[in-house]
């Protein structure tokens, strides 16, 4: 190999040393000059949303007749939820930010029915609970 093929040889060679050195350091310095506002600011945001919608309903009865029991210990439970409100929730600036919201509904019925009788029962020992919710507000809260 003549000196001028050397020349270019160790030229190239230097070249792609020198490329690969600036890519490593890229790579390495990319994370730690990151341009992201959680990062370069530290702030802490922290938003807690529920939505929640409960129901529950226990019954017994219990019908002791001599005669019959006809429309006789029935537990009747209708328990109706609605929601078309929403729960939005926004949060900017420096610092720390904190925001807990909740829309809650809950229902709950307990009925019991015990009827004894020596004759007829119609009609008797019914218990009937019809229980209605509805939201159709809003639950917004914005932070800056």
């Amino acid at each position: 190999m003549n000196n001028k093929a050397k020349n270019i040889h160790n030229k190239n060679k230097y070249i792609v040393a020198s490329i690969a050195i600036v890519v490593a350091l890229a790579l390495f310095a990319s994370p730690l000059v990151a341009i992201d506002d959680a990062f370069a600011t530290k702030k802490k945001n922290k938003a807690q949303q529920s939505i929640s919608q409960s129901q529950s309903s226990a019954q017994n009865a219990l019908c002791a007749s001599g005669g019959t029991t006809f429309l006789s210990c029935n537990n009747l439970n209708f328990q109706h939820q609605f929601n078309s409100g929403n729960n939005a929730l926004a949060q900017t600036g420096q610092g720390e930010n904190s925001a807990e919201q909740s829309i809650s509904q809950s229902q709950s019925s307990s009925q019991n029915s015990q009827v004894v009788s020596g004759g007829d029962t119609i009609g008797s020992g019914n218990n009937i609970n019809i229980q209605s919710q509805e939201n159709s507000g809003s639950n917004a809260a914005a932070q800056s």
